[in-house]
């Protein structure tokens, strides 16, 4: 059992937890509580902790991969992101991360053979229609972003992309917030938006911005393929992002309301493509 709070591994978690930096240099990030950690595919689980009263409860997780770790209370809560630990909590890699196109380019591979899974290494896998891509420009708050990632995959979208000025997806926080879909939706962090923006439209995604100054939603063409952007919780999209729109909408409201929340907005807008893209199957 590991007890001793100044222990290698618990050090290297606790670096992993707090820095965006170092889980990408080592490809790996932190779920905790078993709802998450029943998620994760058997190929991204490397190591599980977990305290000796939660191994008699769940006595499966004595199995969960290669490495499993008995701790004390005292050190899952050091590791733990949460005031309330759940008693478990497990390092896993990373899914594979490739560049938009090549994700494109596998899922035209996978409808040619009437394959619906998108990724070799995700439990499930999005249906591999015409792109829908939510694009998320400089949105900061970690919850917003874990949701975003979560409705993404509910209203049917084949990738998140997400530009290097957002929160990092692979946080304790967002990851917590998309329950699962982290390890369903393939997702690809990029450090030059604009440019990946224009491959897009390049290879004929019709790119959308969700903009104060946009028309009515309810009139655009929303079909085909798509990539929807999705800015900044109070500033809206950076002028440059806003700039690679085809076309500029925004939500309409009743009342003195102005705005929604990012992710409330990335939803209603998901949901409108979801329900034209099925009007136009029928």
């Amino acid at each position: 059992m590991i007890t001793s709070l100044t222990n290698d591994t618990v050090k290297y978690v606790d670096k992993l937890k707090k820095k965006s930096s170092f889980r990408r240099e080592e490809q790996c990030f932190v779920v905790e509580g078993i709802r998450m950690i029943r998620e994760v595919p058997v190929c991204l689980r490397r190591m599980l902790f977990v305290t000796e009263e939660s191994l008699k409860k769940y006595p499966e997780l004595a199995n969960w991969c290669d490495r499993v770790e008995t701790v004390s209370d005292g050190v899952l809560q050091k590791l733990s992101d949460t005031q309330t630990p759940q008693g478990m909590l497990a390092v896993v890699r990373m899914p594979e991360t490739r560049t938009a196109a090549e994700i494109r380019g596998e899922q035209d591979a996978s409808r040619k053979q009437g394959s619906r899974k998108t990724e070799q290494c995700m439990d499930g896998g999005l249906d591999v229609g015409d792109p829908l891509i939510v694009v998320l420009d400089g949105l900061q708050d970690p919850g917003n972003v874990g949701t975003i990632i979560r409705t993404a995959e509910a209203y049917g979208a084949t990738e998140v992309l997400i530009g290097a000025n957002s929160a990092d997806p692979f946080s304790p926080k967002v990851v917590r917030s998309t329950m699962g879909s982290v390890f369903r939706v393939p997702i690809y962090i990029t450090e030059d938006l604009v440019g990946e923006l224009s491959k897009l439209k390049a290879s004929g995604v019709h790119v959308v911005g969700t903009h104060l100054s946009g028309t009515d939603f309810y009139a655009a063409d929303l079909t085909g393929p798509i990539a929807i952007l999705i800015g900044n919780e109070g500033n809206g999209l950076s002028d440059e992002v806003a700039e690679t729109a085809d076309v500029l909408v925004r939500i309409p409201m009743e009342g003195q309301v102005e705005s929604l929340n990012a992710a409330i907005s990335g939803s209603v807008v998901g949901y409108e493509i979801l329900r034209q893209r099925r009007q136009g199957r029928s």
